[in-house]
């Protein structure tokens, strides 16, 4: 089937599940989809998953695509999207050390210098090209197809496909050049050929195919992960509940307008959540009740106002419906009730050390919450403290990379020039920032220094770190953004 073009092999898969014919296409593409996932994830086991979740999404979209000329610019940006949620999820510094080894052993002994300066910026830059220009992109440098191969594939000429590969390696060349890497049109095509796409582990590509088309849904340890996580968002709505009846009833204005917020972040999960599977369907069932349960408690909470009693009602009826779970005696509910009474110990906590909260953590959505709780120590001091500094850190990234692309708008707008407050950014940020957030960050003149970041300012940093002993210091330039030790 290699004779076949990716219209014809995606078309005979969808139309008559053919087996061999999606085998063919991950066969195709599973080193360019793992290669750009990997850069992006820095972990190999990380690139495998995303590597089989971009081929399943396919098997899913299949119908959908049959049009398309060519898959390799749509796998690309799906395996973008998905790796950068990834990214966004892992914040452990444990994780960063190991991503370091894993990069170390898979690249070669004395990399190339310039594909060490290009790497870090390749799927960005190639998700700033149009969908046609990264077709051929793809097809010429990472596929290695001449240009006869190209134009064919995407229905032009010969001389249209070369035209087409120069301006897209140019427009890629000039974004690199924005970034402080200089290298010539025709030195980037040479780079970008010879290391950009690496081989996949041995047997990724059956694994992936067997997966995706046992169903086109999961395999068995993806179902398992996604029963656990939808009784988890289950508990953490209970968990968001209970914090938002503690804000109502001795919270400031502050904590009433982040309890409104979480009210709304309950809602959308909600929406969200669709059926189990049928293995599962006692559990489906129960987190049915449950939902039921939580609709009458926060009618509850709109009429409490104040009155005390009717809270501690709230709290036993909480209790009851967590009761009700460990009859269940699944070993699924058991770990969720674990890590739910986890989440419910971290906002507690929060609660009871105002001290340690910040105006960031606004920006943090469930799984953000979730994620920490679950997986940190929170038996002892030092282990609630890096919690609570994990927080910190995920939601001052969150606002370091609004501070980011705010900066940017500015620059391009006032000359290039670097704002002399933070405040001057407030009209570039896509939508209004909370002042107390503004009033914890700072800007450094030109030529100041921080241990830690290399380079002379100007920077945007935070003042000062909550904990410093666990807190990390995030630090934003022109060139991007970086992240430091306040102990430095």
């Amino acid at each position: 089937m290699n004779d076949q073009t990716d219209q014809q092999l995606l078309r005979d898969y969808a139309e008559r599940q053919s087996e061999a014919a999606f085998a063919a296409i991950v066969h195709r593409y599973v080193d360019l989809v793992y290669s750009a996932a990997f850069r992006m994830v820095c972990d190999a086991h990380a690139a495998k998953d995303v590597t089989q979740s971009v081929f399943i999404a396919l098997s899913q979209n299949a119908r959908q695509l049959t049009d398309r000329p060519a898959l390799a610019g749509w796998l690309h940006g799906t395996a973008r999207n998905l790796a950068a949620k990834t990214v966004r999820s892992d914040v452990r510094r444990r994780a960063r050390e190991q991503e370091a080894v894993v990069m170390n052993e898979f690249l070669s002994a004395n990399p190339d210098p310039s594909w060490e300066n290009i790497a870090p910026h390749l799927d960005e830059a190639l998700g700033e090209l149009s969908e046609l220009d990264r077709d051929a992109v793809l097809l010429r440098y990472f596929k290695n197809h001449d240009l006869r191969t190209v134009g064919a594939t995407l229905g032009i000429s010969d001389d249209a496909a070369q035209k087409r590969v120069s301006r897209a390696v140019e427009r890629l060349r000039e974004f690199f050049a924005k970034r402080g890497v200089t290298v010539g049109a025709s030195g980037l095509a040479v780079v970008i050929s010879a290391n950009a796409v690496q081989a996949a582990p041995v047997g990724l590509a059956l694994t992936i195919a067997t997966a995706a088309l046992a169903g086109t849904a999961a395999t068995a340890s993806t179902l398992i992960a996604a029963t656990t996580k939808a009784i988890a968002m289950t508990a953490l709505q209970k968990t968001l509940v209970t914090a938002t009846i503690a804000v109502l009833t001795g919270a400031g204005i502050y904590e009433a307008r982040q309890a409104s917020q979480l009210r709304e972040q309950v809602q959308a999960l909600q929406q969200q959540q669709t059926p189990l599977a049928r293995q599962i369907q006692q559990l489906q069932n129960e987190r049915d009740e449950t939902k039921r349960s939580l609709h009458a408690l926060a009618d509850a909470i709109n009429a409490l106002k104040g009155n005390s009693s009717e809270l501690l009602k709230l709290r036993g009826e909480v209790a009851r419906l967590r009761g009700e779970a460990d009859a269940a005696n699944d070993p699924f509910v058991q770990q969720a009730l674990t890590w739910k009474a986890k989440a419910v110990k971290l906002v507690k906590l929060f609660e009871d050390r105002l001290d340690q909260r910040i105006p960031e953590l606004v920006l943090l959505d469930d799984d953000q919450w979730f994620s920490i709780a679950k997986d940190s120590n929170l038996d002892t001091e030092s282990g609630i403290r890096n919690a609570m500094s994990s927080l910190r850190s995920i939601a001052e990234q969150n606002f370091a990379g609004k501070v980011s692309v705010a900066l940017s708008k500015f620059s391009k707008a006032n000359g290039e020039q670097f704002p002399t407050e933070l405040s001057q950014l407030q009209p570039y940020f896509d939508s209004p920032v909370d002042s107390a957030i503004i009033q914890r960050w700072k800007v450094l003149p030109a030529g100041a220094t921080i241990p830690g970041i290399g380079g002379e300012g100007p920077f945007i940093t935070e003042k000062a770190a909550v904990d410093e002993l666990f807190d990390r210091r995030y630090v934003v330039m022109k060139s991007g953004y970086g992240v430091t030790d306040f102990l430095n």
